[in-house]
């Protein structure tokens, strides 16, 4: 082999190079200031705390490199003669030194294998015209073309690709990129420019191929000190950088080396975090406590839910998912997020998507409190002392804000009267207050299976404004007589104000005492025991049906269905408590609260249109489906799917009542909930308003504003509960055994026969494949096969 090699080559050789022995104190002194200035301009972590703070240093970077370029530039230029003769300009190096390598059999060389790899390989024949076959350092030949060659190593001949490996470690103890700093110092001096053998020269004394391979080897990976001037083939000329230009690269350096080890720390308490037993794993709050901790968890979780507030934030979270050895996906996030413990388990991230109002400000919170302490009913004077009545507030188990309740007589002339008692928040709560606008922001109370997000501050709607059993309680009440066929007289129409005799409808000021608190369970079960002592309850269950009956005969449809309610208990936990309840909507307690809201709900669109009042009037068009075309569909849930099928989009107008062709009625408000819905508030304001004589708060224009603003937010808080019902449902049906079968009505094909399905037991719809011969309204078993809540999967199978 020709080539000048000596087995004794190593670093100690050349810890001097020809200039080593005065060291310029320019460059060295600018390396050591930006990598002080640096230090203390990037926080750092103790070492001894997993989640310790970072201290700040006061120290300005700013400065202390502008402090170094002053410094440089007042100081006189010295010129000193290298010991090294023969360099040259860069326009004689270019002229004199790009010359064309050429190929041929035995040459050393350096090649581009592909985007990532740069390996050392030596020629072994043509292939081809122009391409050469190589041997490369892992003993692999392949063909490569004169373009992918970015050196060929001078002086060798003959070289025996089995001897690469040594070459490369001679190379690994040759290479010292701080000897940079001096040739580049020099050059600068002398504004001369230089290849890879003239660097050789300059740094080992020597242009043998070790030597040269291992200069250019330090050119071609520096990013500070020289640039490309010129290239031809697989030789290059360099250029010292200007020393400006070489300050600025410097700070960048040590700042990235800052960075990354900082990035290097996080990466650390990720690790520690995710290895830690779940009751184990830091608070939430504890990755807030740092500012640069912060900016990166941040990141993380805008990257969760695909919202990043900038390239910044993705950028960040990608460079921390891939130091993780993750990929830069969004569930590759929410899972390191769950295994730090910064997300619970089952962490809901919809409400993170949809920015969901989970607290209030503390303002609103002074505001709510200062209502509480210091307000005072208007309609003191003007309230109907109702509290004679046995009242009957009947909701879930679970509700916080009770908004109405019932109550019933029968007449002399045997005609039912009942009352429907709702919340009076309004007399609270001004329309120009603080807390109505963030309950208008809101639009509406969000129930959850793991919490509830009250439109108005907890306690301002638990203390003030819910009903509450046996305690005296400002409502409004709408009470009717009906008819024996159902229905309601619109002849004579009487307000508080006007009260000289009996009405058939009433909307007036009240106080009540809620005399039963109960469930729909508790309130079925008082009226299978048809108890003589709670007369009450049955006859408002026969108006119930008086109802139902009359409404049926107006073109009503009935979709009552099967629906499931959950309730989970300690959500953060891996393994929370799910408490399933299914509820049928023609249950006969479900029944009688429906109808009696929907028959509120007429008398105030009544109400509203008698006295010219702007309203959020409600209606909904029939089909020009007629429901006949389904009366061969078995009743119940089945019948009441093919309905919804063909409904139409509900509509609504401020300035009179429209027909509601699904609830049969000629017109309908929403009223009783005003503690949860912003909408039924707005009803509140109006006729509240029109009792007391005074000017109406709102035009039916401001109405329509004000009500499409509501329904986006009220469309977010339906998605967002059924998206979360449906999260936990799959997660309940995911721990029931393997083996467990499950009834399912055939509801619908979807095609030929997939079917669709209920699963009756747990209220919830799926589709599956069922057998031939299954007919629609049949009831059949089936499996699960697998369902994951995350992906929103559910695959079952017919047992």
């Amino acid at each position: 082999m020709a080539v000048r090699m000596a087995s004794s080559y190593s670093i100690l050789r050349y810890a001097s190079p020809p200039f080593c022995g005065f060291r310029r104190a320019r460059g060295f002194m600018l390396q050591k200031n930006i990598e002080l200035a640096v230090r203390f301009s990037v926080m750092r972590t103790s070492s001894s705390k997993m989640f310790s703070a970072r201290d700040y240093s006061s120290f300005s970077l700013v400065e202390i490199v502008m402090e170094e370029l002053e410094a440089l530039r007042r100081r006189p230029k010295r010129i000193r003669a290298t010991s090294k003769a023969g360099l040259l300009s860069s326009k004689e190096l270019i002229e004199d030194k790009l010359e064309k390598r050429v190929l041929r059999k035995g040459v050393l060389l350096e090649f581009r294998k592909d985007s990532d790899r740069i390996l050392l390989g030596v020629a072994e024949k043509p292939d081809g015209k122009r391409n050469w076959m190589v041997s490369d350092q892992n003993g692999i030949m392949s063909s490569i073309k004169p373009q992918q060659v970015t050196y060929i190593v001078p002086g060798v001949e003959d070289f025996n690709h089995s001897e690469i490996p040594e070459f490369i470690s001679k190379t690994q103890d040759l290479l010292d990129a701080s000897l940079l700093e001096y040739a580049w110092e020099e050059l600068l001096e002398k504004d001369k420019s230089v290849t890879a053998e003239g660097l050789a020269e300059i740094i080992y004394g020597g242009v043998d191929p070790l030597e040269s391979y291992c200069a250019h080897v330090l050119l071609s990976k520096d990013e500070l000190y020289f640039s490309v001037l010129e290239s031809k083939g697989s030789c290059s000329v360099y250029a010292p950088r200007p020393t400006t230009q070489v300050t600025e690269l410097l700070y960048r350096k040590r700042a990235k080396e800052a960075y990354e080890k900082e990035l290097e720390e996080f990466v650390q308490l990720l690790k520690s975090a995710k290895e830690l037993h779940f009751h184990s794993k830091p608070p939430k709050s504890s990755w807030m406590v740092d500012e640069n901790i912060k900016h990166r968890i941040l990141a993380l979780e805008a990257h969760a839910i695909d919202a990043w507030k900038n390239d910044d934030q993705k950028k960040t979270a990608g460079e921390v998912l891939k130091a993780m050895g993750l990929q830069k996906t969004s569930s590759a996030a929410i899972n390191l997020l769950i295994d730090i413990g910064y997300f619970p388990v089952h962490v809901n991230l919809d409400i993170l998507k949809l920015n969901i109002r989970t607290l209030y400000s503390d303002e609103i919170f002074r505001a709510a409190d200062e209502i509480l302490a210091t307000s005072c009913d208007p309609d003191k004077f003007n309230r109907r002392d109702l509290t004679f009545l046995k009242v009957y507030a009947i909701d879930v188990d679970e509700a916080d804000e009770l908004d109405d309740a019932l109550s019933a007589e029968r007449l002399q002339d045997g005609r039912i009267k009942v009352w429907v008692h709702v919340a009076d928040p309004t007399s609270l709560v001004d329309y120009e207050s603080l807390v109505n606008k963030e309950a208008m922001r809101r639009g509406t109370s969000i129930f959850l299976p793991t919490a509830t997000y009250p439109m108005f501050p907890e306690n301002l709607a638990m203390e003030g404004m819910s009903l509450k059993q046996g305690r005296r309680c400002n409502a409004v009440s709408v009470s009717v007589i009906l008819h024996p066929d159902g229905r309601f007289a619109k002849i004579q129409i009487h307000t508080v104000m006007c009260n000289k005799s009996i009405a058939e409808y009433m909307v007036e000021n009240s106080v009540i005492r809620p005399t039963y608190m109960m469930t729909y369970e508790s309130a079925s079960e008082l009226l299978n025991l048809n108890l003589e002592e709670e007369t009450e309850l049955k006859i408002l269950s026969e108006a119930a049906a008086l109802r139902l009956q009359w409404r049926r005969g107006q073109g009503a449809i009935d979709t009552s269905a099967i629906e499931a309610r959950i309730k989970v208990s300690n959500p953060d936990d891996p393994e929370p408590s799910i408490n399933l309840y299914v509820e049928n909507q023609a249950d006969p307690a479900m029944r009688l609260v429906s109808e009696m809201m929907i028959l509120c709900g007429e008398a105030i669109a009544t109400f509203g249109s008698v006295n010219n009042i702007p309203l959020p009037y409600r209606g909904q068009p029939q089909s020009n489906i007629s429901p006949s075309a389904f009366s061969h569909l078995p009743e119940g849930p089945v019948r009441s799917f093919a309905y919804v099928k063909i409904m139409r989009a509900a509509e609504m107008d401020f300035r009179k009542p429209i027909r509601h062709g699904i609830l049969g009625i000629p017109g309908y408000v929403q009223f009783t909930s005003p503690i949860r819905r912003y909408i039924d508030l707005l009803a509140h304001y109006q006729v509240k308003a029109f009792l007391r004589g005074a000017a109406l708060p709102f035009s039916a224009g401001q109405l329509e504003g004000i009500a499409s603003l509501i329904s986006v937010r009220v469309k977010v808080a339906k998605n967002l509960f059924s998206s979360s019902l449906r999260y936990w449902l799959l997660e309940y049906l995911r721990r029931q055994p393997k083996e467990k079968k499950f009834n399912a009505l055939v509801l619908r094909f979807i095609k030929d026969r997939m079917a669709a399905l209920l699963l009756v037991e747990v209220g919830m719809q799926a589709s599956a494949l069922v057998s031939v011969g299954v007919q629609i309204g049949d009831e059949i078993k089936v499996q699960v096969e697998e369902a994951h809540p995350r992906n929103d999967f559910l695959s079952l199978k017919e047992a």
